[in-house]
Parts: structure tokens; sequence; C-alpha cells
């Protein structure tokens, strides 16, 4: 492997660390205090059900003030403002942070994004044949899944439930069939999420529906890139704001955008729009985008494709780079299963 030290390998590196300190991070704090502090104050994609775990997810307190606060409204004499203010206390939280990380979160620091790839990069050694695209008409059926997971599992069941309209297993749906939440309890040791849950019918269908999402997760993961994140109703969410992001991805304009089609061929979640030619400099942060800078790796043009942090140039294509890249992908590519096996 060339020693060259490429985008990629250095948001390996960044997400391994996060995965470390999300899963992991409890563990490190020397008090209850510190410990419980922390484990409330990250917000990722890592599970609450996971009791050594130092994260928090944006989707379960809004699952939870749907059912117990905002149908309020409708149940008891809550005014508007209390029932809603811990929702935009929420958003507001979830909005700052959207502000410095954008939509990075799901490609640098999400432990169950990073658990994904690191499955699809074993299905590669073991030599199982890889899914580049699922092709543009399937794309189209599959990319509006995570905006009715958004809307139903996370905002309207919750609050038909504290309404009085669905069961309580209904309070946090999504949280029920989350793959996160089985990935970091199972992480830590604890086998509890793992199970078929009988106390009600209801209940049984949602622990069956997690046990195979999570597997369906896995099995898909070794010959698809991403196979739960183009589902996933944090990256919808994070779409609905991207626009506030200091982080983005920039297109300049090009002759020779729509040719070689290689920002296409690397996306991992398939955006085969990213390929379109632009007349000027634009914010192309797409909503399936979660800012892994593959794009921009594998541009052959001079600054033709960037990221961007508050307009300012972090990391933009060039000729140079891409063939150094294109060079380290090839040496990586050659690696199989028996050449790192255990003789």
């Amino acid at each position: 492997m060339d020693k060259f030290l490429t985008l990629t390998w250095f948001r390996r590196l960044v997400q391994l660390f996060f995965f470390v300190i999300m899963v992991y991070g409890s563990l490190f704090m020397t008090t209850f205090y510190s410990e419980d502090k922390f484990t409330g104050a990250l917000p990722a994609l890592s599970c609450a059900y996971d009791e050594q775990s130092g994260d928090y997810c944006t989707l379960i307190p809004f699952q939870h003030q749907m059912d117990h606060r905002v149908s309020g409204i409708f149940t008891s004499d809550l005014s508007v403002m209390q029932a809603l203010l811990p929702t935009l206390i929420t958003l507001g939280t979830f909005i700052l942070l959207m502000v410095i990380l954008n939509k990075a979160f799901c490609g640098w620091v999400c432990p169950l994004g990073f658990f994904q790839e690191m499955i699809h990069s074993l299905g590669d050694k073991l030599g199982f044949k890889r899914f580049h695209t699922l092709g543009t008409s399937t794309l189209k059926k599959v990319r509006p899944i995570k905006w009715l997971m958004l809307a139903f599992l996370v905002f309207i069941f919750p609050l038909l439930t504290g309404i009085g309209f669905l069961g309580h297993e209904f309070g946090d749906p999504f949280c029920r069939i989350c793959p996160s939440r089985i990935l970091t309890t199972l992480a830590v040791g604890d086998t509890s999420q793992l199970y078929i849950d009988n106390s009600s019918t209801g209940y049984m269908v949602f622990s069956i529906i997690a046990d195979l999402l999570f597997g369906l997760m896995i099995a898909m993961a070794l010959t698809i890139k991403q196979p739960f994140c183009r589902i996933c109703p944090m990256l919808a969410l994070q779409a609905v704001f991207k626009k506030v992001g200091l982080l983005r991805l920039v297109k300049n304009g090009s002759s020779s955008c729509e040719k070689c089609g290689l920002c296409e061929k690397v996306c991992p979640t398939d955006i085969f729009e990213i390929k379109e030619a632009v007349d000027k400099p634009t914010n192309i942060t797409f909503a399936d985008c979660t800012l892994c800078g593959l794009c921009v790796e594998f541009c052959p043009d001079d600054d033709v494709m960037q990221l961007q942090y508050a307009g300012f140039p972090v990391f933009k294509s060039s000729k140079d780079y891409f063939k150094k890249r294109n060079k380290d992908q090839r040496n990586w590519e050659k690696v199989t299963w028996a050449d790192v096996a255990p003789k």
C-alpha cells in the first residue's frame, strides 16, 4: 500500500475515534456525574439503550416529546408553549450542531455508518460481488423511505400514541427497530436488545423487525455501500437543515463535467445528480450526501469539486491528488483476504 495518506484514510481514523468515544465513552469517566453529563452531551446515532455509551440520539427525545409533551395540546390543559418548548430546545440544539458539522455527522461521526463501511470493506476482501450502484429507478423508489420513516416513526406514530390512538409500543417506534440499538449494545457485551419481545403482539412484531433489519443490514452491507444510511431518518432530518451548515460540498463549473462520471461512481449513496455540470460555484450538498469527500478525491480536474467550511476551501480536487489517490485505490483493491489471513 502506498504511504500516501488519503482523505478517506484520515476520515476512517476520525470515524474510529468517534466510534470508541460514542460507544465506550462513558467508560473513560472517573465519576458518576461526569459520566452522566458526558452520556447526555454527545448527539449521535448511537443508542441510549446502551448503558455504557457516551452518546445521545436526537431522534430519541423527538419521539418522547411527541408522545408525552406535544400530545398534551390535545389531551390536557398544557399550553402550546409548554407542550412545544422541550421539542424546540431539542430542535435548536440539533440545528446548532448542523451549523458546525452539517451532514458530515453521517460520513465522519456516526457509529452505525462506520460499522457498515467496515462490513463493506470486509465483503470486498472476502470476494463478494459488489453492487456499484442500485440503478436510477431503484434509487427513486428507495429515497422516499427515509422521509416516511422520519415522518411516521419519529413524529406521527408517537404523537398518536400520546393522544391515545395507538398502543404504547408506538411511543418510540424508530428506536424499537433501529439497528444502532442492537449494534451499540452488542459492542459493549450487552445482548439484551437482541431478542423477541413476547409481552404483546405489537412489541413482538417490532422486535422481530428489529432483528431482521439488523441482520439484513449486515448481509446487504457486504455487497452494497451504506444500505441502512439510505433509509435512515437521521439523514432525512439533516437534509431539512443542510443549508445552514458551514461545511458544504461545492462544485465549480467545468466543461469536462458529465464526461468521466467518477464522482457518481464512487459516491457511497449513489447520488447520480452529482455529475451534472454547473455554470457557477454551486452548493451540491444533496439530501443523501454524507460529506464523505470521495467525490472530491476522485475528481480528476483542479478545483472542480471542493469541501468548503464557512466559504473557505478545506479540501479541493486536483489532478496530482487524483493520480495518487487512484493508484492507492488500485493497490487496495488488489489486496484480498488470502493476502492478510493467517497462514
